[in-house]
């Protein structure tokens, strides 16, 4: 009889066209790791994970399930399995868990996402962080990044990928900076129960254009009051963004929970 396994899954999103499986030959995270437990069990499976990334985007804290009859230890199959996937994508952990649904059963994600002014492009970072030339206003986008935290009306900022409620309540919403040998990096943590389809990357740039002057505090203040939608922000690129962790209950609260909409997710 098939066993559900719990995993967390880390990626460098940047080959990869999403996480979700689609037709064809299109490369996806979801169908590399499907491809590899095929491999190592000889069992077709479907992998359930916590959160749809989009293209490009990474991840150090999916969270993925899967069903497959295995006969040996868990570190076994953990071993197999990153033995057949791409060095771009790895599972961190694994282990026996009936029951559970990585997406109807968490309880929080949080997302991060780097940027970096600098003078001179990084190489380094460049498929990790949005590169910036010009000087943020640090003071002014650490106060505008509070103003997300609680329940807000976040139709300014993206569309639920199903349903018409855009209504969300943010936990977590943190601006830090730190000085480096070549300039500035400033990472930006948000945490909530689900998101929005695009709402991290659109709070970024507008974060980022109050930092430049191009936005203003109280123009921020007014979209989460009103909904209306801000002129000339866009989505922040998707390689500055990292689903760093998903967040789940004790254990014994995760039992008897089935049927519950699955919260929408960015």
């Amino acid at each position: 009889m098939a066993v559900r396994y719990r995993a967390t899954l880390a990626y460098d999103g940047s080959a990869y066209q999403g996480f979700q499986r689609q037709a064809g030959d299109t490369p996806t995270i979801q169908g590399a790791v499907e491809s590899a437990i095929e491999k190592v069990t000889q069992q077709r499976v479907t992998v359930i994970g916590a959160g749809r990334t989009d293209t490009g985007v990474h991840a150090e804290g999916q969270v993925i399930a899967f069903d497959v009859l295995w006969q040996h230890a868990d570190d076994t199959l953990l071993r197999a399995i990153n033995a057949n996937l791409p060095g771009d994508i790895a599972l961190q952990d694994i282990r026996q868990q009936e029951g559970f649904h990585p997406r109807f059963d968490a309880v929080a994600r949080v997302y991060r996402y780097t940027v970096v002014q600098a003078a001179q492009r990084q190489p380094l970072l460049r498929c990790r962080a949005w590169h910036l030339t010009s000087a943020l206003d640090a003071a002014s986008v650490v106060e505008a990044a509070s103003l997300f935290v609680g329940v807000h009306d976040f139709a300014a900022f993206g569309k639920p990928p199903q349903g018409t409620n855009t209504v969300r309540e943010i936990y977590r919403s943190q601006w830090d900076v730190t000085p480096t040998q070549y300039g500035i990096m400033h990472e930006y943590r948000i945490e909530a129960t689900a998101f929005l389809q695009h709402m991290v990357r659109r709070i970024v740039s507008a974060l980022v254009g109050v930092g430049q002057g191009m936005l203003s505090i109280t123009q921020i203040d007014s979209a989460l009051a009103t909904g209306a939608k801000l002129d000339g922000v866009t989505l922040a690129p998707p390689h500055g963004l990292v689903l760093e962790a998903v967040r789940y209950p004790a254990d014994e609260q995760l039992m008897g929970r089935r049927g519950r909409q699955p919260p929408e997710e960015t």
